[in-house]
C-alpha cells in the first residue's frame, strides 16, 4: 500500500491506495472520476503515516481491497499539511489534465 499527501484545488488530502504508483493510470482515472485531475503529489513512507493517523489508519487500511483500492485517509486539509514536515515528504509530481480535456497527464519536474 501507498500513502499519498495530495494538493489540489480543493485543498489538501491524505489518501491511501494498493496502487504502486500516483502515476498508475487506472488510480488516475479514478481520482479524476472524483473532480481530482491536477495536483501535486508526495508520497508519505507507509511507517510513518501509520504511526501518525494510529487508529484512524488501522480503520481506513482494514477496508482496502482489490475492488476498493482508493481510500481518503483524510480530507482536513489543515490537519494532513500540519502531520508532515516537508522533509518527510517524497519528491513532488506534478500532474494536471491536458488543455481542454479531463485526462490526467504526468508532469515531473526536478
Amino acid at each position: 500500500m501507498k500513502v499519498f499527501l495530495l494538493y489540489t484545488g480543493s485543498g489538501v488530502m491524505v489518501i491511501l491506495t494498493s496502487h504502486a504508483s500516483i502515476q498508475d493510470p487506472e488510480l488516475l482515472h479514478k481520482l479524476v472520476a472524483k473532480g481530482i485531475d491536477k495536483f501535486v503529489a508526495h508520497e508519505i513512507p507507509f511507517g510513518l503515516a501509520k504511526e501518525r493517523y494510529g487508529g484512524h489508519f488501522e480503520v481506513v487500511s482494514r477496508d482496502l481491497s482489490e475492488t476498493d483500492d482508493l481510500r481518503m485517509l483524510d480530507y482536513n486539509g489543515v490537519r494532513a499539511f500540519h502531520l508532515f514536515r516537508f522533509d518527510e515528504l517524497g519528491k513532488p509530481l506534478f500532474q494536471e489534465a491536458s488543455a481542454g480535456s479531463h485526462v490526467a497527464q504526468a508532469v515531473q519536474k526536478a
